[in-house]
């Protein structure tokens, strides 16, 4: 029941999600934290991790996105569930860490309006494009981490205008502004539409290059 491999998959969301908010937090409460910082920091982990830990977990690393892949019927709902359990703790356990060494805690200061709402989910629905590219092009470990950290980088850009732009709602809790309506429900509702609808339209149909794939057509026997 509880394998090597089942223990190594938790933990890498675990460690993966705890390291993504403590680069958000140090970053994002420093003298340098504007967004475009925060959202190269959170980029460049988000690749790392992907590298460290993509062959392992598949490097969620964020309960919408998981959630969003569960909806595309791409992870199962008990994996799923475990997954998005270790992402949320892995954000609180980053809090705890960083409030230690840094010897100051505060309380949750989010609080809901609409327009951040909105932000958060169009910012991770473009995040969730690029994450949708790697699962169904059935990318390799290295060029699906480009492209996740990538699109997670101009997701936070676009999101940024009117929110703190998390895109993730274990950061949320991490960086406590955990709003149901805002930082939890906008990035759900963000990666459920952004890959279902890479599955709908962009993904390769019955596993077979789409048109315009750079891949040379077999040659008929003679």
């Amino acid at each position: 029941m509880f394998s090597r491999n089942k223990i190594a998959m938790v933990m890498a969301e675990f460690l993966g999600t705890g390291l993504l908010t403590a680069v958000v937090l140090t970053v994002g409460r420093s003298s340098v934290g504007l967004p475009y910082f925060v959202a190269l920091a959170a980029g460049l982990v988000l690749i790392g991790g992907m590298l460290m830990f993509g062959p392992v977990s598949g490097a969620h690393f964020n309960p919408a996105i998981t959630l969003g892949l569960w909806s595309a019927r791409k992870v199962k709902t008990l994996p799923a569930l475990v997954y998005i359990a270790a992402q949320l703790l892995g954000g609180m356990a980053a809090y705890l860490l960083y409030s230690y060494m840094a010897n100051t805690t505060w309380h949750n200061t989010g609080h809901f309006e609409s327009r951040v709402m909105v932000a958060e989910a169009v910012g991770t629905l473009v995040f969730s494009l690029g994450w949708a590219a790697a699962v169904y092009q059935k990318w390799e470990t290295g060029r699906a981490a480009a492209t996740v950290g990538v699109a997670f980088v101009l997701g936070i850009l676009v999101a940024s205008s009117a929110s703190a732009a998390l895109l993730n709602p274990a950061v949320a809790l991490g960086m406590r502004v955990w709003v149901w309506g805002t930082y939890v429900l906008g990035p759900v509702l963000g990666a459920i539409i952004g890959i279902n609808l890479y599955g709908l339209l962009f993904a390769p149909e019955n596993g077979l290059l789409t048109r315009g794939a750079s891949a040379d057509k077999p040659k008929k026997k003679k």
